[in-house]
């Protein structure tokens, strides 16, 4: 009954699709006027390369949707490049395409994911031909997935996590996700709680090799940047509201206020997980008197500026180093929380609120060794931010608890690399094949 039920419901998803198809090309063409979507490029939404497949050289393709998954996957990526494997890397955002064209166009190719659209994949896979499929986190396509599946190309799903809330969909859906999930060679999840969570939704193969992002090395920043700002700022004593969601910025504000006369000079750096809301926020904090300065436009904080907007792309590294004191947005009026551990690398004091469900296994950790706080409200962030801003000694312990909590974490990249050994090895040995015509001897171990 349930596989039934599974074949009817993609099956609709597919004549969806199918029926959408028409009408995807005005949507697409709307999305890239909006800046969306790149406008020169677009048609590789529809499975149309715009680079030559590497020959005949086995190749994996690694899919990443937007900036944080791009991320995480980064180490890995860099790792099975260097076995002398073609990489395929796609991605969902002009900004995670930004990110793989600065970190990694030394070795993989780019092109934009395809629509999950028969035809669209089809054309993709035709073309590109991959040997492997990974998908990081919780990319989970119904048409690409079968589409493998039919072509028997293994699909892995990497880094993975599953939300609350995303559990409990899938859930009242588990026919529909065990119909997928089967087709998942593997999935290497981040937590415990995760792969269990996979294994309850029918996955038939889990293993838990922790969160890649620990792997991967601190956010870079533009150091002539750096110099430019801090040098502005001067001593003034700053902290950070970070990857903010609506009425987070009000929060910050509201402590700003609250603070600024028990700080001389205090400035407030917002950072909004959407930077086009720089203006809107902007307006927002002026029309209640504060001074505002918009990084975007190159504005420079002055002595009489309360807030510092940063809302520009690729530049938390940035962001991280001027504010030894952040509070990680999401997590106080949103749910699900933002990754700490970039802000933890750096030795960033961390305060979040309390709805951090999408980190929930990094956030127990940093708790356990007193490198984060959390906060309950307005009230209490202000409590916090004050406290921290007066207390080097506190900011010094909460840096050494969160490079003791990264050592623990770390080590994601190798057990995931193992995990992986059985879809890579056989690679190896054809090209090993290739290029000498026949079996080549291999060395023990």
């Amino acid at each position: 009954m349930s596989e039934r039920r599974a074949r009817a419901a993609l099956s609709v998803y597919r004549l969806m699709g199918t029926l959408a198809y028409p009408m995807l090309g005005p949507y697409v063409a709307y999305r890239a006027k909006r800046g969306k979507e790149d406008g020169a490029r677009r048609r590789e939404r529809y499975g149309e390369a715009s680079s030559e497949r590497p020959g005949d050289r086995p190749l994996v393709w690694v899919h990443a949707a937007s900036v944080g998954e791009t991320a995480a996957v980064t180490p890995l990526v860099r790792a099975i490049a260097a076995e002398g494997i073609a990489i395929l890397m796609t991605t969902g955002t002009r900004t995670s395409a930004e990110i793989v064209e600065k970190r990694l166009a030394d070795c993989v190719i780019h092109q934009y994911v395809p629509l999950d659209v028969g035809a669209s994949i089809a054309r993709f896979l035709d073309h590109w031909r991959p040997d492997l499929a990974l998908f990081a986190e919780s990319e989970l396509w119904p048409v690409t997935i079968e589409a493998l599946g039919q072509r028997r190309i293994p699909q892995v799903l990497v880094n993975a996590r599953l939300s609350d809330r995303s559990f409990d969909r899938w859930k009242r859906a588990h026919w529909f996700a065990e119909a997928l999930l089967e087709h998942l060679a593997c999935v290497v999840a981040q937590s415990d709680v995760d792969a269990e969570r996979y294994r309850l939704l029918g996955a038939p193969s889990v293993t838990v090799a922790g969160n890649l992002k620990a792997d991967t090395d601190p956010p870079a920043c533009d150091e002539a940047a750096l110099s430019e700002l801090a040098g502005a700022i001067g001593t003034r004593p700053v902290w950070g509201a970070l990857s903010t969601h609506a009425g987070e910025e009000d929060a910050a504000a509201t402590c700003h206020i609250t603070l600024k006369r028990r700080h001389e000079g205090l400035l407030t750096l917002i950072v909004p997980r959407h930077v086009e809301r720089g203006a809107e926020i902007a307006k927002s904090l002026s029309e209640i008197g504060l001074s505002v300065a918009r990084r975007s436009l190159g504005e420079m904080p002055t002595a009489r500026t309360d807030i510092l907007i940063g809302d520009t792309i690729g530049e938390m590294g940035l962001y991280l180093r001027l504010a030894p004191v952040a509070f990680l947005g999401k997590s106080l009026t949103g749910e699900g929380g933002q990754n700490p551990l970039e802000a933890a690398m750096l030795g960033t004091a961390i305060l979040s609120g309390r709805y951090v469900q999408n980190f929930r296994d990094v956030y127990q950790r940093l708790l356990r060794h007193e490198a984060a706080v959390i906060v309950r409200d307005e009230a209490s962030l202000a409590q916090e931010v004050d406290h921290l801003l007066s207390n080097d000694e506190r900011r010094a312990h909460m840096a050494g608890g969160a490079q003791i909590a990264l050592g623990e974490m770390r080590g994601a990249l190798d057990r995931t690399m193992r995990a992986l050994t059985p879809f890579i090895n056989p690679m190896k040995l054809s090209m090993r094949l290739d290029r000498r015509g026949g079996l080549a001897p291999t060395s023990a171990g």
